[in-house]
């Protein structure tokens, strides 16, 4: 088996492809750091401390938005919604 220049050119072309999908799945970064366990640790906890902010502030905007939303439906005094929400207040200044 005679192995002549055009075979040679093609395996160089997809040893070339495949090291740039390597470089592009960033494999030898990947590998660092799952080498270093603190560093793992580390970038994992940040992660997980913005997760939790973003959450946070997230659902912070979001009761906002119902608030302000059910105070104008109040305000315009819708008849299904400002009766359950006069009957919510009611049930709650009972606990009181």
């Amino acid at each position: 088996m005679d192995i002549d220049n055009t075979e040679i050119k093609e395996l160089e072309g997809r040893v070339e492809k495949i090291a740039l999908m390597l470089e592009k799945a960033k494999l030898g970064e990947y590998v660092s750091i799952m080498s270093k366990p603190k560093t793992l640790l580390l970038s994992n906890f940040i992660g997980g401390v913005a997760r939790g902010f973003g959450t946070a502030v997230g659902f912070t905007i979001l009761g906002a938005v119902v608030i302000y939303m059910l105070r104008q439906s109040v305000l315009l005094n819708l008849p299904i919604i400002g009766g359950f929400i006069a009957e919510i207040v009611k049930i709650v200044q009972d606990h009181l």
